[in-house]
């Protein structure tokens, strides 16, 4: 009985909440917030590789160009890392335009992101491109490789491996990111949320759906760099696993005798 007086008396808060019309939730929010969703896995769809290759050029420009070039890399981390990503977007759509530079929404959201994103990506993988030891580079060009396949086949297979874990996590960011592209008029979930939450006043209702489906995107994404970090690592190198450690004794511990005079 008080269990079921607790169950009553928590279903009448939330109904008095939260809205429990199912037409309200099968016909009109969630049908809304599916489509800005795919919107928004568009957006990372695009975001994502390209802003890993970005950061990959960029990150090798910094460690092996001459210097004149790797202080053009630098220069290029320094801004979009600097720079605000919602100032940035607002620079692509509103004030390009000004220079007679016209983007769509998306098409501004794209770049926006994918120059925050690579920027930040670039300093991970630099990273892990000047943690692999000289001695690599020297072995394959013994073998009679140029210094760039050395640098494609021999070293960034290598520093990509380190730099999962930086780069899965500027991969999360990223999809989070992509709830600023409604400042720039792109219709995506949390764009789609807000015109229902102020339609039918329902805030609750729409931007915890969509907490929900963001959740679950950083949920998957989650897992999926678990796996490829476990999935890539070399055995013996990357991890050390010790089975069955050995026991070990604790040294008796004996009294001092005191010495009588004679």
């Amino acid at each position: 009985m008080v269990a079921e007086g607790i169950l009553e008396g928590v279903s009448s808060l939330l109904s008095g909440v939260i809205r429990t019309d199912p037409t309200f939730w099968t016909d009109i929010l969630f049908p809304a917030v599916w489509e800005g969703f795919l919107v928004t896995l568009q957006l990372i769809l695009w975001t994502a590789p390209l802003g890993l290759l970005v950061g990959i050029l960029i990150a090798v420009l910094r460690v092996y160009a001459p210097k004149p070039i790797q202080w053009l890399a630098k220069f290029y981390v320094i801004i979009f890392r600097g720079c605000p990503l919602l100032v940035l977007l607002f620079i692509l759509y509103f004030g390009l335009p000004s220079v007679g530079i016209l983007l769509e929404g998306f098409t501004a959201a794209v770049i926006g992101f994918i120059l925050c994103n690579s920027s930040y990506n670039s300093e991970y993988i630099r990273g892990a491109l000047q943690s692999i030891k000289g001695g690599q580079m020297i072995a394959a060009r013994s073998l009679g490789m140029t210094k760039m396949q050395a640098i494609i086949h021999i070293i960034i297979p290598q520093a990509m491996r380190r730099a999962i874990p930086g780069v899965s996590n500027e991969f999360i960011y990223m999809i989070k990111y992509t709830s600023l592209a409604y400042f720039v008029t792109v219709v995506e979930m949390t764009c789609a949320a807000k015109a229902i939450a102020i339609h039918y006043v329902a805030f609750i209702e729409a931007f915890g759906l969509v907490a929900l489906f963001y959740l679950a995107l950083v949920t998957l994404a989650t897992f999926g760099a678990n796996w490829l970090e476990k999935k890539l690592a070399i055995p013996g190198l990357t991890k050390i696993e010790v089975k069955n450690p050995p026991y070990r004794v604790k040294p008796k511990k004996y009294p001092l005798k005191k010495s009588t005079p004679k």
